[in-house]
This record gives C-alpha cells, structure tokens and sequence, in this order.
C-alpha cells in the first residue's frame, strides 16, 4: 500500500479531549445556553438534562470541550530494522500544547503527511477548530480550504479499512485483535479520560494511554502495508 520511503514522512498522531472545564456551573449562563441548544440532540436515555449530558458528552465537541494530550510518532529504518519513536505534548494548558503542536508541524515535520484513526472526522477538525479558539495560526498541513482531496496530505486508518464502503466504522481495537496488535485500551479507555484529568489530576496517565493509541495507528498502517509489527524493544518514548 505504502513504500517504507512513504511511510518515513509519515506523521502518526491522536488527541485526548475533555470537557472545557471541571464543573457545569463555571459555564457563563450564555454557554450554558448554547450547550442546552445542543444537548437537546443528544439523545441518551440514561442522560436526562442538559448538565448530565455536558460532564459525558462536551468534551467530544470542539466548541465545549478542550485538548489536554496530544501524542505523536514516526517510522524510522536503523540498519534495515524498523523503529518507533513516540512524543506527547499534555497538560492543563491547552495553548501551549497546540503552539507546541503547530511549531513541530511547520518546522520538524514540514512537508509529511498526518494520519490518526478517525482522523478526518475528528482530530485533524477538532484540532483546527481549537487552533482557532485559542487565536493561534493553524499549522500548514491541517489548511485544507480550497484544495482538491487529492492535494490534502491527510490519511485515516479507519477511512482506508473502509475501502469505499461509507458505512462502515471500525474502532481502532477490533483492527488491533484482528492483526494480532496489542490493544491500547488494557489500563483506560477513552470514557475515563476526563474522569483522570479533572478528578485525578493526572495528565501524564493520559498521555501513556494516547501514546499506545498512536503505537496501535503505526503497527495496523504497517499490517496494511504487509509488514511485520514493530517490536517493543524498537519503539522509543520521549519523557
């Protein structure tokens, strides 16, 4: 599918999000409004206001919610062996986290194409919009306004498993069992990530989580490509 010269510049990422901030009450009564309008939408038995619906739901939503990891990583050849190196830029502050981000994409990375599982329909947005919120200049590779599909330099694993079927979505863990690729979910999923930042304080245990998420795009594109997964004594993790 790729050449491994392809697959060199080539920039594996996820995001961790939550909600924009701990308590329902800090929302100013003008976003607790417009969080009312879009709760309304969201129809959960189990969820029934609006405030109940906001400590589940807001963090999936760029316009409420907010980005405490992202995490990222490459594919790199050493003496014809493959390796993995990983990174993660987490915490409270979100504005550093993304001026972080947009620096390593213009600078480091100028030039490589991005992939996420889901990507497209929703970190590479959710990231675009949150760039915008916090007034920081979106970085070149996520300004698609205006180009053609194939001009995007874009990839998602769970669009290419689709093989033009809309229909289908397949969640990063069934790829994971499919291939024999060991699951990122085995100390949290993503339900608990806000319960770990607000309650817990602990964005770090966050950003171990992303980085096996990130470790599991990288090994499924390899399988796609016919190749063997990365073993573990070839993947690096930045501190």
């Amino acid at each position: 599918m790729f050449s491994n010269q392809e697959i060199g510049k080539i920039l594996f990422l996820d995001i961790e999000t939550v909600r924009g901030v701990k308590s329902y009450s800090e929302l100013s009564e003008g976003m607790q409004a417009m969080w009312e309008n879009k709760a309304q939408y969201i129809q959960i038995a189990e969820l029934p206001d609006a405030e109940a619906k906001y400590y589940e739901r807001a963090g999936i939503f760029a316009e409420f919610g907010r980005v405490v990891c992202i995490s990222f990583g490459f594919v790199y050849w050493q003496q014809d062996q493959p390796m993995m190196r990983i990174k993660s830029f987490f915490g409270a502050n979100e504005k550093e986290i993304l001026t972080q981000l947009r620096e390593l994409l213009d600078n480091k990375f100028a030039g490589w194409r991005l992939c996420a599982h889901n990507g497209k329909e929703f970190d590479f947005p959710y990231l675009c919009r949150r760039f915008l919120i916090n007034q920081i200049p979106i970085p070149k590779v996520l300004q698609i306004q205006g180009k053609k599909p194939w001009e995007v330099a874009h990839l998602d694993t769970m669009e290419l498993w689709k093989f033009g079927d809309y229909k289908n979505y397949t969640k990063l863990e069934l790829l994971c069992h499919i291939f024999g690729v060991p699951t990122p979910k085995d100390e949290m999923d993503g339900s608990m990530v806000s319960t770990v930042f607000w309650d817990e304080n602990n964005a770090a245990k966050i950003a171990r989580y992303c980085e096996k998420d990130v470790i599991a795009t990288i090994q499924v594109f390899l399988k796609y490509c016919l190749q063997d997964l990365i073993p573990e004594s070839h993947i690096q993790i930045s501190e």
